[in-house]
């Protein structure tokens, strides 16, 4: 739950770093970005009553519209293969894929705004290479999706948005397994970022 809360603010920091809603609230924080411990007591209180898929729903929304605001900036061939490695990664994290969430993280992928920047043929056909990889051999194919993700290092907006692909495919189902987050803090290591900006 503290993650989410959180991601919550630091969601909300960078919106308002980005000035996209500037409205009242923190002000303060224009360098928000790394800052959670500040702004985790305040959504406490009301994160923990409310219920939980709610404000994970909520996060994973605030993420879509962080991307989408970066939308023109990610038109790379490395953002988008390390986005679909990032994707199998997570998809494929708890070591078994059923043909549902297959096609279920497929819909997510060719729907999201930010990865209709490439054609959904190039998009399915590398996040389905990584899986296939990730079932074949889980620590193989971890290894070459991270291979993947670590070209994306080069531009670190680029990088948070690969993460944050990751973190919004990984959330749409309400819940954020342990060995999701642990494959989100490996993709971050693969692209020198810290996952406590991340809140995992």
């Amino acid at each position: 739950m503290a993650m989410w809360d959180r991601l919550k603010d630091q969601a909300k920091n960078l919106q308002q770093s980005q000035g996209s809603r500037g409205s009242g609230g923190q002000g303060q924080a224009p360098h928000g970005q790394g800052q959670a411990p500040y702004g985790q007591g305040q959504s406490g209180g009301h994160a923990s009553g409310s219920s939980s898929g709610g404000s994970k729903a909520k996060m994973v929304g605030l993420l879509k519209s962080q991307l989408a605001s970066v939308k023109t900036e990610l038109k790379s061939g490395a953002y988008r293969d390390a986005s679909m490695a990032m994707c199998a990664l997570v998809a494929a994290a708890d070591g078994h894929v059923e043909q549902a969430e297959r096609q279920r993280v497929e819909e997510l992928i060719v729907s999201n705004e930010v990865l209709q920047n490439f054609p959904a043929d190039q998009l399915r056909q590398r996040f389905n290479k990584h899986l296939d990889q990730l079932i074949a051999n889980f620590e193989m194919g971890k290894a070459e999706a991270l291979r993947e993700i670590a070209k994306a290092a080069k531009k670190p907006a680029e990088a948070r948005a690969v993460i944050q692909t990751g973190i919004v495919v990984a959330g749409a189902d309400g819940h954020f397994e342990q060995s999701e987050q642990y494959a989100i803090r490996d993709a971050c290591a693969a692209l020198g970022l810290s996952p406590t900006e991340f809140g995992v």
